[in-house]
């Protein structure tokens, strides 16, 4: 805990120096089932992908107009919550 608090208070102090914590690569086989990635256009389109709650995944794309909605509806996504960046959030229920 305390080794979290001193790297926040040197990231606060010294900003270009403290890097982030990386974010996790995206992988054809990380959790998501082949349809999901096929219908998010691919492992290529794919930048990064982590869980952000037990029914939800987040994930990062080069290229948003590449999601087909239709196949992530019928791999089970019961909805796609496209943000800024190409940051989007997949609400898969207790499965991903």
């Amino acid at each position: 805990m305390f080794d979290k608090w001193q790297k926040a208070f040197w990231k606060a102090l010294t900003p270009d120096l403290v890097a982030d914590a990386p974010e996790t690569q995206a992988e054809p086989d990380g959790g998501l089932s082949a349809e999901i990635i096929a219908a998010l256009g691919g492992v290529d389109n794919l930048k990064s992908q982590q869980e952000a709650a037990l029914t939800r995944v987040r994930v990062t794309l080069r290229d948003v107009s590449r999601i087909d909605r239709q196949a992530l509806s019928e791999a089970g996504v019961a909805g796609v919550m496209p943000l800024e960046s190409g940051v989007v959030h997949l609400l898969t229920g207790l499965r991903s």
